[in-house]
């Protein structure tokens, strides 16, 4: 019997085609035939929290996953018989924050008036989440909050970023272990589904990490150049080039963009998926 894969595939403008490139008609058709073979198990990798992974779900008609890894990796979501947060992963986690709580965290930084509060379904357990305005100064700021964090024993990730459509500066602070790469590692290892049987799927240089790992991916074709250069760079430097694939479009019509790319890498990965989806054997 074939074993199981385990897809993980990032969301915004890698299954969604929320980007300024084309969609193949019947992309997301296809992926979702693809992942609804029972020798598939789907997990939707995102920065969104629980309310906005449904939104994007019922939004653009995508198939319900098996997991789901969201809130920036602080939180994986099992999603049978109902969707709730999987306790073993932040027990996993917790440790980096050596016992603080969020209340414990917004506390470190009651003087810094220049962050507010995200709002509170943007919070979570092992999330902390502030609007800032976009031109701050984040080469003082950053390592500031760093040094009171450490100063508590508290391990974090800060994540700096701005909303270019809203015109705000966005900032999380996160366990350090609290990423997309260790969240599928965990939940891959958790499963026993072997690396060889696991893909991830991305777009973008907040998916670099995993990109760059060594665990097999795909980079749709709407990924920017830039991207794409770098993971190549550093898988270059790995002698890894190999685990990367690079959708191009033509597979069964599709121009590689979005879903159309996360199907077609897969099929390249897994040529037994083609029968699942109807596509022709591969020219010898």
């Amino acid at each position: 019997m074939t074993e199981t894969i385990l897809l993980c595939t990032d969301l915004d403008r890698t299954v969604l085609p929320n980007g300024h490139h084309p969609e193949s008609a019947n992309a997301r058709a296809l992926f979702s035939r693809l992942v609804s073979h029972e020798q598939l198990l789907l997990v939707y990798v995102s920065g969104r929290d629980e309310r906005l992974l449904h939104e994007a779900i019922a939004r653009y008609s995508l198939p319900e996953p098996d997991f789901a890894i969201g809130d920036v990796g602080s939180t994986i979501f099992e999603t049978t018989p109902r969707w709730h947060a999987m306790p073993a992963w932040h027990e996993e986690i917790a440790p980096d924050w050596g016992g603080a709580d969020h209340e414990q965290i917004t506390r470190l930084f009651n003087d810094l008036e220049i962050l507010r509060l995200q709002e509170p379904e943007k919070q979570g357990r092992f999330k902390v989440s502030y609007y800032l305005p976009a031109d701050t100064d984040t080469q003082w700021l950053l390592p500031e909050m760093e040094r009171r964090l450490q100063q508590h024993g508290i391990h974090a990730n800060l994540i700096w970023s701005i909303d270019d459509i809203e015109g705000v500066g966005l900032l999380d602070i996160l366990p350090r272990s609290a990423n997309k790469l260790h969240a599928i590692q965990f939940l891959r290892r958790r499963l026993d589904i072997p690396e060889a049987r696991t893909v991830f799927a991305g777009d973008s240089g907040n998916d670099l990490p995993v990109l760059c790992s060594g665990l097999q991916s795909i980079l749709v074709a709407n990924a920017r150049e830039d991207v794409r250069q770098a993971a190549l760079h550093a898988l270059e430097e790995q002698g890894l080039t190999g685990r990367l694939y690079l959708a191009k479009g033509g597979f069964m019509g599709l121009n590689g963009n979005y879903a159309a790319g996360v199907v077609e890498g897969v099929a390249h990965y897994f040529p037994e998926t083609r029968a699942w989806i109807g596509a022709p054997e591969p020219s010898p």
